[in-house]
């Protein structure tokens, strides 16, 4: 066994928004049967947030109401968390922290598709320029488990799961 005693590993899967976070996990917790948390929907079904934020149309998360929510999961292993920011994490959590990457002009259609406009369509296009999320993940983990994805197309995903699923199986083991 591997990270703190646990029989299965904790995923962190995080990115710009738009980058294939939430398709990702639910396949790869379809393949492998572990518990997909998607911590955008757990923050609107257990309320932990501290209101709504006007510019940016989005929950403003309280993070430490995340994590004592996610504790007892998390301990007992076999997740896969799927959200956009990655810093508050504590670093014990997690075996493998996978960072989706997306050309602009992919991130741009998919953004405004679901209709980001103005400040929060440019915030995330500017994020994924400048790789934000994949320098907090490295700021924040040792690097050898931080690993960047490509995320442009049904094909990279299908690549990424399966890589993530042999790795995941073969977790732990000498």
């Amino acid at each position: 066994m591997a990270g703190d005693g646990r029989s299965r590993p904790n995923i962190l899967v995080t990115g710009t928004p738009g980058t294939g976070k939430t398709t990702t996990c639910s396949l790869l917790a379809d393949a492998t049967q572990l518990r997909h948390i998607n911590v955008g929907d757990l923050v609107k079904a257990k309320n932990l947030h501290e209101g709504w934020d006007e510019e940016f149309e989005c929950h403003i998360i309280n993070e430490e109401l995340v994590c004592d929510e996610m504790e007892d999961m998390m301990e007992d292993g076999g997740n896969i968390v799927d959200y956009h920011g990655c810093d508050f994490f504590p670093e014990h959590w997690f075996d493998r922290v996978v960072v989706l990457q997306t050309d602009n002009s992919v991130l741009h259609d998919r953004l405004s598709s679901r209709g980001y406009m103005g400040v929060k369509l440019t915030n995330n296009i500017e994020c994924e320029i400048f790789q934000v999320l994949l320098e907090e993940a490295r700021s924040s983990y040792a690097e050898d488990i931080v690993i960047p994805l490509h995320s442009n197309c049904v094909e990279d995903m299908s690549s990424n799961v399966a890589m993530l699923t042999d790795w995941i199986n073969n977790w732990g083991q000498s």
